[in-house]
């Protein structure tokens, strides 16, 4: 084998082993042009084979027509040498069916060539032997996307009355497809049994069940079917959000989101997926679709209350063609009625290839959605993260606007800063110049910083501040922040030899010093000289470095757990009048003291404050973002985990937004989703905290903490076959990890799973697995109790003769570490296991045992229970006349456990009639709610 074929070949094997994505694109381009290079037009074939399916599953339609023709070409001129099907490289007559589609969503291809495609597809298919069914589809499929419904509807009939073959569309695309005419055609009830018999059964392939479940959403609230839209919603949406093909998919769940009270979320979704609609220039159809979703979602939020927002994105130099040229940012209404505009003309477009009025119907029956509305609460999104700005229109404003941005820390100062400093007078000049190089320092624009540094001098000296312009000139951008961290011995001397130097001068060395110290971590001196310099720069008539000098006090006394003195400090700077910026970090520091007094709720307000003010100003997402984060910690941790959810969520996209790692607040986010009773919605935010940090490559342990939570959003939402799956998967990262006790941890929670589901032998396995790990830890007697009592119950299951054995380990270890309810329950276990082996004189005592263990536990309840499992084997062996006493006391002791009480009821009834006592089974029966 050649050089390049060995290499062309082993790329293909990383090919076929890597998901659809940009890897995998990158992967196929670099098999074809080293195909090309080659000059080995087989090999170049079979790497655009591979071309055209990875065009199409990313939603690049140019180079899927481009690809698929060349491979078409080729294998017409020499089949032998170019077969329609190399494996596993793909078959070329199987692509064929993408082929009428795609040239139908684009109203520049005209329905002769879309019909040319079509007749050369059936002929191709006649020619190979192949059935008609992968053809009936396609022209099924053109006839609808065309409005040709009669033509469409006859169609649909015949292919339901054609035999499948290897051509066939899978049943998954088939039903979608179909659920997805029904529903346009008013058969809804029938779209919705297709969909459930798809997901019933787990039909699934390319881009399904995330379309089905999309085109499903409106017809289920429309019958009423609230639970089963919402799961739905939430399954496409987590399915369909990554891949810019599945725009259509987006567009419909953005419609569910308006029509259901959730306009804050069709916002963020509208924001998140505007660049998909230039993604593919060739999908018209999609874009269409999407662009008249979007306007109905931003309908929806204008009707909320909030048509004045600004659409974040929406600016977007790529997105000029799509809504035209705009002065800044686009308001919500604005870009509604755009929207509709474009969506309208893409609609007419179509309808002029197609001849006839199919699109424009669509988007009249799209608008009349809107005026639709259902109650189903994602609870996800609120619009208090988008917030817009009031315009600063005078060159005041904008300066006040500018150094309130800059004492928030924000990044988005810097462009109003540069802009003012220009034309400033000497003083303001003096006063932005020094906001503008402490942002470009702290953003890491230090080439910027340093060309400006000698305006800025000049600037000190023009305004008469000699001694600063000198003190700049020889230490530069270290007192704007550059280099802090090992630059406090050099700014201690400087301290020393300036004691005649004027106090603006001395208050200025004092808080760079006070910021190097803070660096090294010596925080009671950062605080003395911060205090220092705010006394200084209060003596020169400084107000608003003073109180920005104060303010690094009350961090350096908080980082020094001088909690009180801090707190005083904050309450002290508040009451004083300051900008809108550092009244926001000052109330964040607040907030982060009493999150330290344990006052959360008062620090939440005080976090919900600062991002109110840090969106009033435009902050830049990053300060934005961090203060959603920090108020939905505090919300967390006072116990309002869906307040903090919506506060995670912000932070979250902030942070996506800024081009910032955004895995911490959206695991953050799926734990609070959990304890908010919202497991659907934690399992989309933590699957994108692993594939965050899976493409990061983080540590394996922590991937397996991840998981572990993506397998408590499963039980939380009854989904616990992913459940076992998900615990196994962490299992095995802890086990990369060298993680014994996380394995174990994993393990029993899979085994627990396994059980429920009568897999024995597979939970026996983890539960041993499990014990082996963790045997002789003293730190995990409570998960070896665990591991033990369920391995007894797996045992007793299978019908192990060991089983004995271990349940007596269980109680042994129960009673050495004085865990009351264990044993009892544990006790349970064993008189279950007794009676399994008809052994009833055994399990009955051993049961009355558990109820006396129960009730010593302070559980009778339970222990009522273990009474009637005993009553039960009394009864079982004849001995009804013992039976009854077990049967009252299970009456006296279930308490508020009422399905024991009821069937302990009905059951004693039937042992009274069965002792011809009649009227007390009367009595105990009339005490049996009906």
């Amino acid at each position: 084998m050649t050089g390049y074929a060995t290499r062309i070949r082993s790329l293909f094997d990383e090919i076929d082993n890597t998901p659809w994505g940009p890897q995998e694109q990158a992967l196929v381009a670099q098999a074809v042009a080293l195909a090309q290079e080659s000059g080995d037009e087989r090999l170049e074939y079979e790497a655009r084979l591979r071309q055209t399916s990875s065009a199409n599953m990313s939603g690049d339609t140019d180079l899927m027509l481009t690809s698929f023709a060349w491979c078409l070409a080729h294998h017409d001129a020499d089949p032998e040498r170019f077969p329609a099907t190399v494996e596993p490289a793909g078959d070329l007559l199987w692509q064929y069916k993408w082929m009428a589609s795609a040239l139908a969503g684009s109203p520049e291809f005209s329905p002769a060539q879309i019909g040319a495609v079509l007749d050369d597809m059936e002929a191709h298919y006649e020619r190979a032997g192949i059935g008609p069914s992968g053809v009936l589809m396609a022209r099924f499929e053109d006839a609808w996307a065309a409005g040709r419904m009669d033509e469409a509807t006859e169609l649909q009939r015949t292919l339901e009355a054609t035999p499948r073959d290897d051509y066939s569309h899978c049943d998954a695309c088939v039903r979608s497809q179909f659920a997805g005419f029904f529903i346009e055609t008013g058969r809804e009830d029938d779209a919705i049994r297709l969909v459930g018999e798809m997901i019933e059964n787990g039909f699934s392939c390319g881009e399904e069940p995330e379309h089905a479940l999309s085109r499903i959403l409106l017809p289920y609230l429309r019958a009423g079917m609230f639970d089963e839209a919402r799961t739905a919603h939430l399954r496409s949406y987590r399915l369909a959000k990554d891949n810019p093909d599945n725009l259509a998919i987006v567009a419909k769940n953005v419609v569910f989101c308006a029509v259901t009270g959730n306009e804050a979320r069709a916002l963020a979704l509208v924001e998140r997926h505007l660049p998909w609609l230039v993604h593919d220039g060739l999908n018209a159809d999609a874009h269409g679709a999407a662009l008249g979703s979007f306007a109905l979602a931003l309908d929806a939020v204008g009707a909320a209350g909030h048509p004045d927002l600004t659409v974040r994105g929406a600016d977007a130099d790529a997105l000029a063609p799509v809504f035209g040229t705009h002065d800044g940012p686009w308001r919500v209404d604005e870009l509604a009625a755009a929207a509709w505009a474009a969506a309208a003309s893409i609609a007419a477009a179509f309808d002029r290839r197609n001849g006839t009025d199919a699109h424009t119907r669509t988007l009249e029956r799209l608008r009349e959605t809107g005026a639709e509305r259902y109650d189903v609460p994602i609870r996800t999104h609120d619009f208090s993260s988008v917030a817009t700005p009031a315009p600063a229109v005078t060159r005041e404003e904008r300066l006040e606007r500018a150094v309130a941005l800059a004492h928030a820390g924000s990044s988005a100062a810097l462009q109003p800063l540069t802009e003012l400093v220009t034309d400033a007078a000497p003083a303001e000049r003096v006063r932005l110049s020094s906001h503008l190089l402490g942002g470009l320092v702290a953003t890491e624009r230090i080439d910027e910083a340093e060309a400006f540094l000698p305006q800025r001098i000049a600037a000190l000296r023009a305004a008469g501040h000699a001694a600063q312009a000198d003190l700049e000139e020889r230490l530069g951008l270290l007192l704007f922040g550059k280099d802090l961290a090992e630059a406090g011995a050099l700014l201690q001397d400087e301290v020393g030899a300036a004691q005649a130097a004027p106090p603006e001068v001395r208050a200025d060395l004092l808080q760079t010093l006070a910021v190097a110290r803070m660096y090294e971590g010596a925080f009671a001196e950062a605080r003395e000289h911060a205090r220092t310099a705010a006394l200084l720069f209060a003596e020169a008539g400084d107000e608003s470095r003073e109180q920005g000098v104060r303010l690094l006090e009350v961090d350096a006394a908080a980082s020094a757990s001088q909690f009180d003195d801090a707190r005083e400090l904050a309450a002290d700077l508040l009451a004083a009048p300051l900008s809108d910026g550092r009244r926001a970090r000052t109330l964040a520091s607040r907030a982060r003291l009493r999150g330290v007094a344990e006052q959360f709720e008062a620090g939440a307000a005080d976090a919900d404050e600062a991002v109110r003010l840090l969106l009033s100003l435009g902050a830049d997402d990053l300060r934005v973002g961090e203060a959603f984060l920090l108020a939905g910690a505090l919300h967390e941790d006072a116990g309002a985990a869906s307040l903090a959810a919506g506060r995670y969520r912000s932070a979250a996209e902030r942070f996506e937004s800024a081009g910032a790692p955004t895995a911490h607040a959206r695991y953050r986010l799926g734990r609070a989703l959990i304890a908010a009773d919202m497991p659907q919605e934690a399992t989309d935010a933590l699957h994108e905290v692993l594939q965050e940090e899976t493409a990061a490559e983080v540590p394996a342990g922590s991937r397996a903490i991840t998981v572990g939570l993506i397998a408590r959003a499963y039980e939380g939402a009854g989904d616990y076959g992913n459940a076992v799956g998900a615990w196994g998967f962490a299992a095995d990262l802890h086990e990369e990890a060298g993680e014994a006790e996380g394995q174990a941890h994993a393990l029993v929670q899979q085994g627990r799973h396994l059980g429920n589901f009568a897999e024995f032998d597979d939970a026996v396995l983890a539960f041993d697995t499990a014990i082996s790990l963790i045997r002789g830890s003293e730190d995990q007697v409570g998960l070896l109790a665990e591991a033990l009592h369920l391995l007894a119950q797996a045992k007793m299951q299978r019908g192990d003769e060991d089983a004995v054995a271990v349940v007596d380990e269980s109680l042994a270890l129960g009673r050495a570490n004085d865990a009351h309810w264990y044993v009892a329950d544990v006790l349970d276990t064993r008189a279950r296991l007794f009676a399994s082996r008809g052994e009833t004189d055994v399990a009955v005592a051993t049961a009355l045992q558990a109820a006396d263990a129960f009730a010593h536990a302070g559980d009778a309840p339970s222990g009522a229970g273990s009474e009637l499992l005993a009553a039960r084997l009394l009864v079982g062996a004849e001995r009804p006349a013992d039976a009854v006493a077990a049967y009252r006391s299970a009456l006296d002791h279930a308490g508020e456990n009422e399905p024991v009480r009821q069937q302990a009821a009905l059951e004693l009834g039937d042992v009274y009639e069965s002792l011809g006592r009649h009227a007390d089974a009367a009595e105990i029966r009339a005490t049996v709610s009906i």
